[in-house]
């Protein structure tokens, strides 16, 4: 039966697509590995823009 044969091809496509997502999940919630005298681990950047500069003879604007 062609219908059975779509179905059975349909779940394993589902099945491989979950545990992929599983897998990414569990990559992207593991704690970082912190190995001495290496780089130090991730974490937030904190973002600041350009400090505003008083340059003489500046006519733009």
């Amino acid at each position: 039966m062609a219908g059975s044969a779509a179905v059975r091809e349909l779940l394993l496509v589902v099945a491989v697509a979950a545990v992929g997502l599983l897998l990414a999940t569990v990559v992207a919630f593991a704690p970082w590995p912190v190995t001495p005298g290496g780089a130090a681990p991730s974490g937030l950047v904190d973002l600041h823009g350009p400090t505003a500069t008083e340059r003489p003879g500046n006519t733009a604007g």
